[in-house]
């Protein structure tokens, strides 16, 4: 992975994606030509000229308010750019941009996963980004054609009760071993095993993933409706593993302490079950604040934004020389397969196979 440059001021990062606009725009001191700061200048018209270039961004968040509303105030806070975020399911919001296409009046799309990025990549609607931004990320977790950044990223895992399973699985294959049979809890309609499935079909192939969909759904899952009911399930014994992200389990143990939280996640290095999936944002190409949008897709990738993953949500930091939240492994020892997560786009067909083998409905 890249190296990082020494952390500065948040503001100065920004700023060289910025350029002037938000400098002469924001409401913050502005720089001299000797290096010195001047304070700023107080437009008195009741229409600022800057506030079609960087007044305001359009967000099409697919993450949640609760997550990201205090990071986008902070952005808010460094750059005086105001953020108008728009909530909901990232799928569902990468379908709207699609259909609005040219008119969409977002600025920028933050995906909660891979998936729906490549869709609209895919489709043309994405502006390329700066070579500074992409580059504080490895290239495995941003896109191949350079119009979308991965700015956090979350591992599936096995949760499991030890006291139910001393030995868990190390892999999603020996999920199929018929000693695990109704002993597995999951989510069907969550967008993290769909990624997960649809991963299973790129790097297997479609014949190779019904058949071990077939196997797994014969060992008689226990569906439940999001992960966080899954973790809560194993931490009860009701079933005595599950397949999850890495950081419900940390949620957890946030909110109740350590010494009450029974179950723990198995990591998968080197297997499929062990996927890396990003959360990341791209700037639509029809955007009137391109250099605002550009500005907050940096913001994402900064040291203080890489933190703000790590302590909010317990999401792995994307650039080096950020830690990860305490009791995680260290970034390299999760040995992630090797995917383009631009291809996890094609969840339609993942719903459709899952849906034949009986795996979708709850």
């Amino acid at each position: 992975m890249r190296i990082c440059p020494p952390r500065t001021s948040l503001a100065i990062l920004v700023s060289l994606t910025l350029v002037g606009p938000l400098a002469a725009c924001g409401g913050g001191d502005s720089s001299t030509s000797d290096g010195t700061v001047a304070p700023a200048t107080t437009n008195t018209d009741d229409t600022n000229p800057c506030d079609a270039v960087n007044g305001s961004l359009t967000v099409y968040s697919g993450r949640s308010e609760k997550l990201v509303a205090d990071l986008y105030a902070q952005f808010t806070s460094e750059t005086g750019v105001t953020i108008e975020a728009r909530y909901g399911d990232s799928g569902e919001l990468a379908g709207q941009i699609l259909t609005e296409d040219s008119a969409t009046p977002a600025d920028v799309f933050f995906s909660q996963d891979a998936g729906a990025l490549g869709a609209v990549s895919q489709s043309g609607l994405f502006d390329e980004l700066p070579a500074g931004t992409l580059e504080r990320v490895a290239s495995e977790f941003r896109s191949v054609t350079n119009d979308w950044v991965g700015a956090s990223g979350r591992v599936r895992v096995i949760v499991y009760n030890p006291e139910l399973a001393p030995t868990p699985p190390t892999s999603v294959d020996e999920l199929l071993d018929p000693s695990w049979k109704g002993r597995i809890g999951f989510a069907p309609t969550n967008a993290s095993w769909q990624s997960f499935v649809t991963a299973l079909r790129v790097s297997r192939g479609e014949d190779a993933a019904r058949n071990w969909l077939e196997d797994f759904a014969a060992n008689e899952p226990v569906a439940f409706e999001k992960n966080a009911a899954v973790r809560d399930a194993v931490n009860a014994g009701e079933v005595s593993l599950g397949l999850v992200n890495h950081y419900y389990l940390f949620e957890k143990i946030a909110a109740e302490g350590a010494d009450v939280v029974v179950a723990e996640n198995q990591y998968l290095p080197g297997d499929i079950g062990g996927l890396v999936n990003v959360a990341g944002a791209g700037v639509l190409g029809n955007s009137d604040n391109v250099d605002a949008a550009q500005g907050f897709v940096s913001y994402l990738v900064s040291d203080a934004g890489q933190e703000y993953f790590v302590a909010k949500s317990f999401e792995y930091p994307l650039v080096e020389g950020i830690a990860p939240a305490d009791g995680q492994p260290d970034f390299d020892e999760l040995d992630p397969p090797t995917i383009d997560l631009s291809d996890l786009s094609s969840i339609a067909e993942t719903q459709e196979l899952l849906a034949d083998v009986g795996l979708l409905t709850l």
